[in-house]
C-alpha cells in the first residue's frame, strides 16, 4: 500500500491520539491528520472505537486518518469535573450489555442511569447480570432487573460454570458489533472470554476482602470473538448523562403511566389531590427511591441541556471573534 492510497478500516484500539485502524488483513497504527485537527471542532469530531475511518499509509506502516465515515450509533457521557464536555465512549455499536454482579455491584439505581445513555445511542440494550453462580436467589434478582428497565431483556450469566453464556450469545446476531459497560470488577473482560471460549481479554481476580475487581481494562479495545466484534471498556467510576431526556420515558415507563393517571396536566406529584404517582407511593405499588431517582436523572438533563448550550453560546462567540481577528 503506498501513501496515497485510501483505505477504509475500522478503529480497534485507542490510546489518547493514537489509534490501531484494522482493514480485513492487517493492522495500522495511526494518528490523525493536520488537515483532520486542524478541522475538527470538537471531541465528538475524532475517531473513537468502533469508528470507521478512511486513512492513508506513510513509511514504516504508519498511518495517517483522513476522514472519519458516518456513524450509526454513538454512547457517550459527560465528562467528569466541571468542564461541559461529551466524552465519547464508542461508536457504531449495535447492543449494549449493561454488566452488573451479583453481590457488591447490583445497583439499581445505577442500571437505570446506564440504560437511559443506552437508549439514547439507538442501540439496544441488553442486561447481563455477572456472576450469578455466587447467589441462590438469581430469580429473584432477575424480576427486580426487569421491573426496574421495563422492556430490555436480562441474561444472568456465570462465566466460572458457563451457564447463560451460550443464551446470550444465542441473543446476539453473526455480525453484531456490542460494547460491555459496567463497574471495575464486574467481570466484563471475563465475559468476553467466555464469548470467545479462549482468553483474549486480560483479567485479574477480585480481592476476596470487599469483592472488588482491580482496574484491569485500561483502555477501550474491539475484539473479534466467535463472529462478532466486542468492545470492552474500562470500569466507570462515574457516568454523568450527556443526553437522554427524550428517553427518560423507556427507562420509567411505569412512572410516565402513572402521571398520565394524574388528576391534572400539570401534576408537579407534590400535593395536589388526584395525583396517581403519590397515591402509587403511599399504596407500595412505586418504590420511592425508584421516583426520586426519576426526579434526580430528569433534573440532570435539565441542567445538562443548559450547560450545554451555554457553552455552544460561547464557542460560537469566541469562533466569530476568530474570524474577525
Amino acid at each position: 500500500m503506498n501513501q496515497t492510497t485510501i483505505t477504509t478500516g475500522r478503529v480497534t484500539a485507542q490510546f489518547q491520539h493514537m489509534y490501531t485502524v484494522t482493514t480485513e488483513n492487517e493492522a495500522y497504527t495511526c494518528s490523525v491528520s493536520g488537515k483532520f485537527r486542524h478541522e475538527a471542532e470538537s471531541e465528538r469530531d475524532y475517531p473513537v472505537i468502533g469508528d470507521y475511518v478512511e486513512f492513508t499509509v506513510r513509511e514504516h506502516g504508519q498511518g495517517l486518518i483522513r476522514r472519519l465515515l458516518e456513524r450509526r450509533t454513538v454512547l457517550s457521557r459527560a465528562a467528569a469535573g466541571n468542564e461541559t464536555r461529551e466524552q465519547l465512549i464508542c461508536a457504531n455499536v449495535d447492543y449494549i450489555l449493561i454488566t452488573m454482579a451479583c453481590g457488591h455491584d447490583f445497583n439499581l439505581r445505577r442500571l437505570e442511569r446506564y440504560s437511559l445513555a443506552a437508549w439514547e445511542t439507538g442501540a439496544t440494550p441488553l442486561i447481563v447480570l455477572t456472576k450469578s453462580d455466587q447467589v441462590e436467589d438469581v430469580n429473584g434478582l432477575v424480576s427486580d432487573l426487569t421491573l426496574t428497565v421495563p422492556g430490555v431483556d436480562v441474561h444472568p450469566v456465570s462465566s466460572v460454570t458457563g451457564n447463560g453464556v451460550e443464551t446470550l450469545r444465542n441473543a446476539l446476531p453473526n455480525g453484531s458489533t456490542i460494547a460491555l459497560v459496567g463497574s471495575s470488577g464486574v467481570g466484563k473482560s471475563t465475559l468476553t472470554n467466555a464469548l470467545a471460549g479462549e482468553t483474549i481479554a486480560a483479567t485479574q481476580a477480585v480481592r476476596e476482602s470487599d469483592e472488588r475487581g482491580k482496574h484491569t481494562t485500561t483502555h477501550r479495545a474491539l475484539f473479534a470473538v466467535d463472529g462478532l466484534f466486542v468492545i470492552d471498556t474500562p470500569g466507570m467510576r462515574e457516568f454523568g448523562l450527556w443526553d437522554g431526556a427524550d428517553h427518560l420515558d423507556d427507562t420509567f415507563r411505569d412512572i410516565e403511566a402513572l402521571a398520565d393517571a394524574c388528576r391534572f396536566r400539570d401534576c408537579s406529584h407534590q400535593a395536589e389531590p388526584g395525583c396517581a404517582i403519590r397515591q402509587a407511593i403511599e399504596s407500595g405499588t412505586l418504590d420511592a427511591k425508584r421516583y426520586q431517582s426519576f426526579v434526580k436523572l430528569e433534573r440532570e438533563l435539565r441542567y445538562a441541556e443548559k450547560r450545554q448550550a451555554e457553552a455552544a453560546r460561547l464557542a460560537e462567540k469566541k469562533k466569530k471573534r476568530k474570524m474577525k481577528s
